[in-house]
């Protein structure tokens, strides 16, 4: 239930700032933590991958890649997510967590998340995405442009990870 009323929040605050940013940019979406996400007094670990999905949820909303979403019927699905912890993460504070797209080619989407409290980095998140409609992937290209970056070599290497399983 946290997870929904957050999301609904998320969907509401992110509405006041659709169209604000563009895809290529960083995107920063700020939450609060409450015992609802903690075990003792740390952040959860799988509460990590709530807030992810907040994040993305405002990220799509502020570019306005949801609009587009929702008028074509498209969604978007993860695939495979990737967490590196640096520091914990106590209950009441405030994460600021930064979303861009870090890579993405004609078929996937790799966004990255960095969760932060006062300029210092407590965990980063990798996300492996596609955008369906149906049974059918949507070329990002199409939405987001020509990525012109190179794909890194640790979004190879995960890959190659991921495949193996």
């Amino acid at each position: 239930m946290a997870g929904f009323f957050r999301n609904f929040l998320t969907v509401f605050g992110a509405l006041l700032g659709y169209g604000e940013a563009n895809p290529g940019e960083w995107i920063i979406a700020r939450f609060r933590i409450t015992p609802l996400d903690t075990g003792f007094s740390k952040l959860k670990s799988d509460k990590y991958l709530h807030l992810t999905e907040s994040a993305q949820i405002d990220f799509f909303i502020r570019t306005k890649l949801a609009g587009i979403f929702i008028k074509n019927g498209y969604a978007f699905v993860n695939l495979a997510q990737l967490v590196k912890f640096s520091k914990p993460v106590q209950v009441f504070s405030q994460v600021k967590v930064s979303s861009h797209i870090l890579y993405w080619d004609h078929r996937i989407v790799y966004f990255e998340h960095v969760f932060s409290i006062d300029g210092n980095q407590h965990a980063r998140v990798l996300v492996k995405t596609k955008f369906k409609r149906g049974g059918k992937t949507i070329d990002p290209n199409r939405l987001i442009g020509l990525c012109d970056e190179h794909k890194p070599q640790f979004i190879s290497d995960w890959d190659n990870a991921v495949n193996a399983l």
